[in-house]
């Protein structure tokens, strides 16, 4: 038997070049699957330049793309764990490592804030959290943010992004149904407008609550609304949906929302609201 041992070393690979290429330099549509220069689709609001797919963007970036200026509330609410709840993984170790990923406290932030002139009171749900869910912090961030409308005479916008109520905070999390819907209606009694933008994916008892409420809702384009995934409807009717049945664009024809509209046009297009309605 003969054995053979190596006198020389295999080709090598120069990767002296892989320095010059920062981690997370570039992203692929999820869309269009190109490869994008991550500098150049945030400066484009995370909106890709070539096929118009708008990735998911968290609460500051929309604050950020929004106001003239603004002021960060309620960072600091912090949800408990009531019934030490505990499935695959512990929720308060859910909590901790959901708050080192993405910096935040829970799954929604809220601002005041303005928009050419107008003085506006907002809230906004982060997807990364948690899956953007609705537990009893949510729930008081959307209503302190309804509070301060109130109370500033104010008009409010919420941005809308999240998977549904939290199980792991049981009732407690679909008591913010009533919680934000009984806030909104006080909103409402005051003659304040209520603008809800609904992102991708805006579902369960989010969609069930606060985000179709608005006076106005406005969605971006092709994002995914609903209440119950396509699976349980169509096991609950027994038969077949339509195409892109939950897409904003399908319920723009039949009248769930009110307008599509592009992330890159969005403060133009509310401060033309706020001046036909505030």
């Amino acid at each position: 038997m003969a054995w053979f041992e190596r006198k020389q070393k295999g080709i090598l690979t120069d990767n002296s070049d892989k320095s010059a290429i920062p981690a997370g330099h570039w992203k692929k549509c999820r869309q269009c699957r190109e490869i994008n220069n991550r500098r150049e689709l945030e400066s484009n609001a995370l909106v890709c330049p070539r096929c118009g797919y708008h990735e998911r963007m968290g609460p500051v970036s929309y604050f950020e793309l929004l106001f003239d200026g603004y002021e960060v509330r309620d960072a600091n609410l912090v949800s408990s764990d009531p019934f030490e709840f505990v499935d695959r993984k512990a929720y308060k170790d859910r909590l901790k490592a959901a708050r080192q990923k993405t910096g935040l406290a829970d799954a929604a932030l809220s601002a005041m804030g303005t928009i050419d002139g107008h003085n506006i009171s907002a809230a906004a749900l982060d997807f990364s959290f948690i899956g953007g869910s609705m537990g009893s912090v949510v729930g008081e961030v959307i209503s302190r943010a309804i509070q301060r409308a109130i109370a500033e005479k104010s008009p409010l916008i919420v941005f809308s992004q999240s998977g549904g109520a939290r199980m792991m905070e049981s009732a407690l999390s679909l008591m913010q149904m009533a919680k934000t819907s009984a806030h909104l209606a006080r909103l409402h009694r005051a003659r304040l407008p209520y603008i809800s933008v609904l992102t991708n994916p805006t579902t369960g008892g989010v969609t069930a609550s606060f985000a179709m409420l608005g006076d106005v809702n406005i969605a971006e384009p092709g994002a995914l609304i609903g209440f119950a995934g396509p699976r349980v409807i169509r096991e609950t009717i027994g038969q077949d949906l339509p195409d892109g049945f939950q897409s904003s664009e399908f319920l723009l024809q039949r009248g769930f929302v009110d307008m599509i509209v592009d992330r890159r046009d969005l403060r133009t297009r509310v401060a033309q609201l706020l001046d036909l309605l505030a």
